[in-house]
Order: structure tokens, then C-alpha cells, then sequence
């Protein structure tokens, strides 16, 4: 009797040395924290990440695909199945009266933003400070300095277990936070987005994101951390919520709430996933006792939390 080959041998015929075994993913998330993969592929383009979803559906495993690891806090147990890392990073640029760029969703969004600026093209000048993907920023609606990706969305083109398709901006359903890839079919995967930009002065672009840079740092915490850990939520912000409540500074193993920024959390090193856990609920709950307000998470939780 011939015993069925593994996922991973399946996935190693297709990618070779690629694909790897109990990958610790600490290092590949903004905040330095969680356990490993079972099973870790890194891919390079989004053909590449085409192929190896056929095959994960095919072997009908669970999977996880991560990007820039800024919006995730990864269990101290790891992650069950396979974690696909989106490193596809090619860009295109069209220069017209109304210039676009088309980029591949492991493109690093601050990155895009800075070349952008270094081309004279406008638009993504919030983007400058943000951490992650454009895959990322377009499944959650990234936004800072009171813009998000539904101002520069034109279409994303998605993998599906049917095939390929485009969604347009009007057809994402943005909310806050939120689009229709995040709250419905979970079997939708970036492969690329076609953004909007404008024309302007390459030196006036470039104040701006090193204007709103200067800002970010003086406001938010260096180092290791996750931010925004909690939405804003409808007329306030849960930043000052937090502050109000006395929980600046507040400390759990080696996780801080930011004394610099209420909605941030600090790994002082060798943090656990679970002291981040305990830190989140002591938050929420003291949050609702003084303020009767209910804060959702922005981040999101993945892997094994059994």
C-alpha cells in the first residue's frame, strides 16, 4: 500500500527548497512575536503565488498567506497548515494626464508611496509611514493621516478556487477597517492592484511625506510593536480612551501600552503571545467599565489559539 505524500512533499516537487518546515514567524511579523509554521513558502511573483494556492486547494490544507506581518499577532503555538509569505514585488508605472501604478501585492506599501514621490507622482503620500503590504492595505482598507486605499483603489485582481478575477473599488465594499475580502469570501487572494496617483511637483510630494514622517515619529513608538491594536471607534478615538483610562505604560511579561501612544503595544523582547492576550482583555475591559465603550480589534489573530 503506497502512503500518500505529505503537502509539504507536494508542495516541495512543485518549489524545491522554497517551501520549509517549522519556521519560527516571529521574524517575519512588525511586532517580533508568535510561534512557527508548520509548513513555510516564500513566493517571489504572483504567479508563483498562483501556483502554490492550486496546490494547497488541491491538498485541501489550511493555509495562511502573510505579508508585511504589521496587522497580526501569531499564537505562541504556531500556525497548522501552511503559511504562504507574499514576496512578489513587481511594480509598473503609467505616466499620463492621470497617472496609475500597478503593483503586485508583496510590494512593500511605504516603498510604493516613496517612489511615487520620487517620480512626482501624488497620492499616496499617507502611505509613506505605513508598514506592510499593498495586498494588505487593499484586503483591510489601510489609512492614516485621514486617507485610506478606497481613495486610490482603481481594481484588485484576486485569485479565487474558480480562477481569476477583478474587483473594482465600488465592488470592494470599503468601510472602516473593513472590505467585502475581509468579511466574506476568505478564499479571495491578492494578486496585484492597479492604484490612482496625480501629477505634481517631485519637491512638494517629498515635504509632504517627510512632513507627515516627523510627524509619525513624534507620536508613535519606535521599535518593535503593533498599532493600531484597536478601531477607532465612531466619534473618538481608542487611543485617548485607553490614556484616559490610566493604561499608558501598563505592562504584561514583556508587552507595554505605549506611553508615547495608547493604541500601541511595545514588544520589550522574548514577548509572549499570550501576555499580548492578557494585556487586550485587561484593555477592553477596563475601557468598558469607565466608558461603557466596546473596543474591536484592528489587528487579527492567526494561528492556533486552542
Amino acid at each position: 500500500m503506497t502512503t500518500p505524500a505529505r503537502p509539504v512533499d507536494v508542495l516541495r516537487l512543485y518549489f524545491g527548497e522554497s517551501v520549509q518546515e517549522h519556521v519560527a514567524l516571529a521574524p517575519y511579523t512588525s511586532a517580533r512575536i508568535g510561534g512557527p509554521a508548520d509548513v513555510f513558502v516564500v513566493v517571489k511573483s504572483a504567479s508563483e503565488l498562483m501556483g502554490v494556492m492550486r496546490v494547497i486547494w488541491e491538498q485541501a490544507v489550511p493555509y495562511t498567506i502573510l505579508g508585511g506581518g504589521s496587522n497580526v499577532l501569531v499564537s505562541d503555538k504556531g500556525v497548522r497548515g501552511v503559511v504562504v509569505l507574499d514576496r512578489a514585488k513587481e511594480v509598473r508605472f503609467e505616466n499620463s494626464d492621470q497617472p496609475t501604478v500597478w503593483c503586485e501585492a508583496g510590494v512593500i506599501f511605504s516603498n510604493l508611496a516613496n517612489r511615487c514621490a520620487s517620480k512626482g507622482l501624488a497620492g499616496l503620500e499617507w502611505a509613506a509611514t505605513v508598514p506592510g503590504t499593498v495586498g494588505g492595505a487593499v484586503y483591510g482598507n489601510v489609512g492614516a493621516f485621514g486617507s485610506d486605499m478606497s481613495e486610490n483603489l482603481i481594481w484588485a485582481d484576486v485569485l479565487t478556487r474558480d480562477g481569476e478575477k477583478r474587483i473594482s473599488v465600488e465592488d470592494m465594499q470599503y468601510g472602516y477597517r473593513t472590505s467585502i475580502l475581509k468579511h466574506g469570501d476568505k478564499d479571495s487572494i491578492i494578486l496585484s492592484a492597479l492604484l490612482r496617483l496625480k501629477n505634481a511637483d517631485k519637491e512638494e510630494v517629498s515635504a509632504k511625506i517627510n512632513k507627515l514622517s516627523e510627524r509619525r515619529k513624534a507620536t508613535q513608538p519606535p521599535g518593535a510593536s503593533m498599532g493600531s491594536m484597536f478601531k477607532n471607534p465612531a466619534g473618538d478615538h481608542a487611543g485617548r480612551l485607553i490614556e484616559a483610562a490610566g493604561l499608558k505604560g501598563t505592562r504584561i511579561g514583556n508587552v507595554e501600552i505605549s506611553r508615547i501612544h495608547g493604541n500601541f503595544f511595545v514588544n520589550h523582547g522574548e514577548t509572549r503571545a499570550s501576555d499580548v492576550c492578557a494585556l487586550i482583555r485587561l484593555t477592553r475591559e477596563t475601557v468598558a467599565q469607565k466608558f461603557g465603550i466596546d473596543l474591536d480589534l484592528e489587528i487579527e489573530l492567526i494561528g492556533d489559539w486552542s
